[in-house]
């Protein structure tokens, strides 16, 4: 299908930007149905303040806690609060064991 370039308004500074038709083929593509709110420059500002908040992704707002591995006994940080009931291990040896694996509705191993 192709679209004609649309000019919209940027409801952030009130300047007028074109939705190309490149751009409306990507967002059908993704199954969005609301055309962007914002002009490049305002998506861009936005995006790079939300990446030096650390809102949206885990970033540096995330507490870490330092423990010992239980199976190496090297340092780790961890994004929890360690109960001190369940031994907590490093990156490594998490992965060595399975850990961070999904277990599927039939009993496989999800990948």
């Amino acid at each position: 299908m192709s679209y004609p370039d649309r000019t919209l308004t940027c409801s952030e500074c009130g300047a007028r930007f074109v939705f190309t038709s490149g751009e409306q083929e990507f967002h059908a593509s993704k199954g969005f149905t609301n055309d962007p709110g914002r002009c490049p420059e305002c998506r861009a500002a936005r995006k790079a303040q939300r990446d030096r908040s650390g809102h949206g992704s885990y970033g540096d707002s995330r507490p870490m806690f330092a423990v010992t591995c239980a199976s190496c006994g090297n340092e780790a940080r961890v994004p929890f609060q360690p109960r001190g009931d369940k031994p907590v291990y490093c990156s490594g040896c998490f992965r060595a064991q399975g850990g961070g694996r999904l277990e599927g509705a039939a009993g496989r191993t999800a990948r």
